[in-house]
């Protein structure tokens, strides 16, 4: 899989380097196991590599926004605005954005104490199961169709403008659902990461981009062939919890025959989320401000950084 053109691509070695005077004294192993997603898999060299210069750069960025910021509101004769940084970051199933995101959120808060970082899922977004149902999407469920895309972008543009106490809708991955009623109170953060397999693709009808209210943005990167690997393991440990509670929506694969639920799960990669990553997801790589790109074991092996 060819990585694209537009980036400079440093390995691990290199990247390694940059701003070496940052020391890792903010993360413990016990925080990263915690923030950790299923199956992924994070250590401190990882921490000190590849995160402690990515927060960094991030704050290179975030110094030039707020710049731009003051010196916009500066030209048209006005007190600048708390307009929050935003950060998405994209990818495909199982990849370990979640961890990305997780990660990023730990290491601002403790760099940048005075500010409030918070996080998103675009998840939440989904349509409920039961309207995916009434419009023939259950099965789409993942790719553009199936996002209420219209709620995502009045909900960024609430919180650019610097709206109090936006809600973000919450999902729960062990009901297979959006959660009734459930919601993440979003309330004039200074950084908020928003991940989705989503936050990069071009627009079915609005007159908007998602990515377009993003002031840096990530794309966790892989193989096809890992990613499926790690999805199918996730798969087989979301069975091996799931079988004494039977509100868990994989209770129903872990009670019963193994070998099925796992051949329905290859199923399920091959006709939807492998899918999607080639014709909905992998396209946006190339929108992304940096790729953080990995191999065997979730190892991060390569970063690009975008040229232009």
């Amino acid at each position: 899989m060819k990585l694209p053109d537009n980036y400079n691509y440093f390995t691990r070695q290199e990247w390694a380097t940059f701003h070496g005077r940052n020391q890792l004294n903010t993360v413990t192993a016990d925080e990263l196991a915690q923030i950790s997603a299923l199956n992924d898999r994070i250590n401190l060299e990882d921490v000190q590599e590849i995160y402690v210069p990515l927060r960094h750069l991030i704050h290179v960025y975030l110094r030039r926004y707020r710049q731009l910021v003051d010196d916009k509101a500066d030209f048209m004769g006005k007190r600048a605005q708390k307009m929050p940084f935003l950060i998405g970051i994209s990818g495909s199933v199982a990849v370990g954005k979640s961890t990305t995101a997780r990660l990023l959120q730990l290491l601002l808060s403790r760099a940048f104490t005075n500010h409030k970082v918070q996080l998103i899922t675009t998840d939440g977004f989904l349509y409920p199961n039961a309207e995916l149902q009434k419009r023939g999407l259950l099965k789409r469920k993942g790719f553009p169709e199936s996002y209420d895309m219209e709620s995502l972008l009045r909900f960024l543009d609430r919180v650019k403008s610097g709206e109090r106490q936006v809600h973000a809708p919450r999902y729960s991955h062990q009901v297979y659902d959006v959660i009734k009623n459930g919601y993440d109170l979003i309330d004039q953060p200074d950084i908020l990461i928003v991940e989705g397999i989503n936050v990069l693709q071009l627009p079915t009808n609005q007159q908007l981009y998602v990515s377009d209210y993003f002031d840096f943005s990530i794309y966790v990167d892989a193989q096809p062939d890992l990613i499926e690997q790690w999805y199918l393991d996730r798969f087989k440990v979301l069975l091996d919890t799931a079988f004494t509670d039977p509100d868990n929506y994989y209770y129903q694969y872990a009670i019963g025959n193994r070998d099925a639920a796992l051949e329905m799960a290859d199923q399920v990669w091959r006709e939807v989320n492998l899918k999607n990553l080639n014709e909905f997801i992998l396209p946006t790589r190339n929108r992304a401000d940096l790729i953080l790109h990995k191999t065997d074991c979730h190892l991060i092996d390569m970063v690009g950084l975008r040229k232009y």
